[in-house]
């Protein structure tokens, strides 16, 4: 921690030319006391650094002092630090690496880490929902970033205890096989871990929940090979959309209006607009179509379309048909005149 510290320190001082105790401080997140010695744990290792006094005085290099990071030019380094976008890194317990990253390309690029934070930033949970940091997420991200087997461990509940009061919960782990973890996906404000059990050759890859794992553990001592024609970005792609479409088990027969039509790629999941427009049939005299329309069921496809309000005929099944009709009866007696 104290040579990654002091790295950071003299990269602090590369990119700014000179910075006070203070600064450097509140920049490492430690006391004025430890800049001080690693301060002089750099000046002992050779390198130029030195105190200014006086009201404008702090730390600085010799002048022309410099490391040098080599073989990138600037495209290359603006996108390497977009790449060091600092939440998910931070959560993953990369922050450290990350900053001392980014501070390694400042020292070449000047303002360009400030010019990407002006034009970038990523906020990935979705809206309306909180994305609470897993607690065990930077154990996992150890063992996927080191190349170590994961043990992991999910909660059984039980009901316990007795008497008038509700029964107490208990929580205890139940140990699951040792994986090989082989990348973590950020989607929607939700971790997952993509794994294989460690104790079958011939097993899939498959997608764990870190947020329901009540037990992690890296296992330091023991690495494994990893097979480098994995894929995990298309992995993921194939797996979400596999996901997606097996949740659409239901289909109705729906006619559109032009804006209705318009309106169905910002309402539902793109897997189920894609089927939609595959349907699509010849517009009729003022426009409208018909579509075969893919929904998780008929209540989800009520729900659904009610959001299309009078942009939206349901023709079958039957049911659907009948139970919009009844609710835009209800609506319409709503908003009829009012009663005297």
């Amino acid at each position: 921690m104290r040579t990654a510290r002091a790295i950071s320190l003299l990269l602090l001082l590369q990119a700014r030319r000179s910075m006070t105790g203070a600064e450097l401080a509140a920049e490492l997140e430690v006391s004025e006391r430890t800049v001080q010695r690693d301060v002089l744990a750099l000046a002992e290792a050779g390198v130029p650094v030195y105190a200014d006094r006086g009201r404008a005085g702090g730390y600085r290099l010799l002048d022309g002092y410099r490391t040098r990071l080599t073989g990138l030019d600037r495209a290359e380094a603006e996108v390497l630090l977009l790449a060091g976008l600092p939440g998910p890194l931070g959560d993953m317990g990369l922050a450290d690496p990350a900053l001392a990253a980014r501070l390694k390309v400042a020292g070449e690029l000047g303002e360009a880490p400030a010019a990407g934070a002006r034009r970038f930033h990523l906020d990935a949970p979705g809206w309306f929902r909180d994305a609470p940091v897993p607690s065990l997420l930077a154990e996992v991200a150890r063992a996927v970033w080191g190349g170590r087997l994961l043990r992991v461990g999910y909660p059984r509940r039980s009901g316990v205890g007795s008497g008038p009061g509700p029964a107490v919960e208990a929580i205890t782990v139940e140990r699951l096989r040792v994986l090989r973890p082989y990348g973590l996906v950020l989607k929607a404000g939700t971790w997952y871990l993509v794994a294989r059990p460690d104790d079958d050759e011939a097993a899939a890859h498959r997608v764990y929940r870190v947020d329901r794992l009540a037990a992690a553990e890296a296992l330091a001592d023991r690495p494994f090979r990893r097979d480098e024609a994995f894929d995990l970005a298309a992995f993921w792609d194939a797996k979400a959309a596999e996901f997606a479409r097996s949740l659409l088990r239901e289909r109705v027969t729906v006619r559109l209006s032009p804006h209705g039509l318009d309106r169905l790629p910002h309402l539902l999941e793109p897997v189920a607009v894609q089927e939609a427009l595959a349907t699509v049939g010849p517009p009729d005299a003022h426009g409208w179509v018909t579509v075969r329309l893919p929904v998780e069921s008929l209540d989800v496809g009520y729900e659904e379309l009610l959001r299309l309000g009078p942009e939206a005929e349901v023709l079958e099944p039957p049911e659907l048909r009948r139970r919009l009709a009844e609710a835009a009866a209800r609506a319409a007696a709503r908003y009829g005149p009012p009663q005297r």
